[in-house]
């Protein structure tokens, strides 16, 4: 089961105080769809405005990317740029 952490405001909004949240997902889409069900809105979010670590490893629109049963993975906010 893969550990999601998050410190960041705009997640607690969708999860309460929860820091950090065990999921079960094999990939990226999966994790979205399951922060989706468990915290209606967060799934969306999260695809629309965050980036994703997966064992420290930054990702970003990486659906298919996969996540191991023992990966830690953190949200965070994306960087806008020009």
């Amino acid at each position: 089961m893969a550990r999601l952490l998050s410190a960041v405001d705009e997640v607690r909004a969708f999860t309460g105080t929860a820091d950090v949240i065990d999921v079960q997902a094999r990939t990226v889409g999966g994790l979205i769809a399951e922060l989706e069900r468990r915290f209606p809105g967060l799934g969306a979010h999260v695809q629309q405005r965050m980036a994703i670590a997966i064992d420290g490893e930054i990702h970003q629109d990486a659906l298919a990317e996969p996540i191991g049963p023992d990966s830690e993975v953190v949200l965070i906010p994306r960087i806008g740029g020009g």
